[in-house]
């Protein structure tokens, strides 16, 4: 759970001194990577949801 919020705080910036610190501390940064391709991809995926129904016009 700590690196998922680690990873919502850099993607809004926010991140603390003292957590990045922390994160950097860690033995492996694999899960890290991971954690951050999946949100990146989650997130694009929502964009093209948002946008699609968007264009989908009124229902």
């Amino acid at each position: 759970m700590r690196v998922v919020l680690s990873i919502l705080a850099a993607f809004f910036g926010v991140q603390s001194e003292a957590n990045r610190r922390r994160d950097f501390a860690d033995a492996s940064p694999i899960p890290y990577i991971v954690s951050g391709i999946v949100g990146v991809v989650l997130f694009v995926l929502t964009l093209i949801w948002i946008v699609n129904q968007v264009l989908s016009g009124p229902v």
